[in-house]
This record gives structure tokens, sequence and C-alpha cells, in this order.
């Protein structure tokens, strides 16, 4: 693609649903009907509207992703993508594809929205999923730079200091 640029990656660290950007990723479950950590906080910040437009795009498989509307989120946030991570079981069963996958998918669904060129990701899959939080980030930031995309701005959201290193050594290392 000719229109297709390398996004800046930045890292932050705070709360995903109130960044400045077009579009938030939500670490979800495949049922898209809300849960904790992120996901909760996302359902939370956007109202009920939200389960319910993921309620008519459920399943989401691990590895993939869909958008819906923010809702009531706070513009210029117009959609959450919606990705759903592997539980980390060791890494012998195709975990870190996966999770490349997620961060790929994410770009893609971005791309075919057509309004989205900032995006903010939390850490994938790395709570109650429980993958490795430094290989995590290490992957998110492999793939997300070398996946084209019109995207021009990429953030890392860190929820705590600990997240926020992790994430913020991974970008210097990448």
């Amino acid at each position: 693609m000719s229109d297709t640029e390398w996004p800046k990656l930045t890292v932050v660290r705070g709360d995903l649903t109130r960044q400045d950007v077009d579009a938030l990723v939500n670490a979800a479950n495949s049922s898209l009907q809300g849960g904790g950590g992120v996901d909760g906080a996302l359902h939370r910040a956007a109202g009920p509207e939200l389960a319910r437009a993921g309620r008519d795009l459920a399943p989401c498989r691990p590895g993939d992703a869909k958008a819906t509307p923010a809702f009531r989120l706070s513009p210029p946030v117009r959609h959450v993508i919606h990705t759903v991570g592997p539980v980390w079981r060791g890494g012998g069963n195709g975990e870190r594809e996966t999770l490349a996958s997620c961060y790929r998918r994410c770009l893609e669904v971005a791309d075919e929205l057509g309004d989205v060129t900032s995006l903010a990701f939390p850490s994938l899959s790395t709570g109650i999923y429980g993958f490795p939080a430094d290989e995590a980030a290490t992957i998110a930031v492999r793939t997300l730079r070398t996946t084209p995309t019109r995207v021009t701005e990429i953030r890392l959201v860190g929820f705590d200091e600990r997240g926020y290193d992790v994430l913020r050594a991974a970008v210097a290392e990448g």
C-alpha cells in the first residue's frame, strides 16, 4: 500500500479509557460481554450499549479482532477494537503466535474502519490470562513495528508502574 506508514510508538502510564485517540483496544473475552480488568473498565466507561454490540458480534476467537462503536467513551474515541488474547499455558501451544495475531488484526481492523489514525493498546494477555509481561511486551513492539498500517500513532498503555516499565523497556530495546 502506498499510503501505509510506520506508526509512532509511545508508552504512557495511566487509564486506557482516558486516552485521547481515535480507537481503544479492548483485552476482551470471546463473548465480548465484558469481564474484569481492562475489559470491565472499558465496558463501564462505554456503557451498556457496548455489551449489546459485542453480543451481536460474538464470538471472537483468540487472535482475532472486531470493532464496535465507542458509545459513551469521551471523544475523540470513536471505536473500540476488541481482541481476545491467548491464555498462557507454558508457551508450547501457539500462545506467542496468537498474541502477535491480536496486534496485527487490531491494526487491520483499524485500517478497515478508515478513520483511525491513533490507537491505544493495553498490555494484552498479561493479566488473568497469565502471559509473561516481558515477553508479551516484546511481541507487541515487534509486531506493531513490522505490521504495515495507516495508523500513525500507537500508544502502549501501562496501567501501573510495573506495566509501564516493562513496555518502556521493550520499546527501548525494540
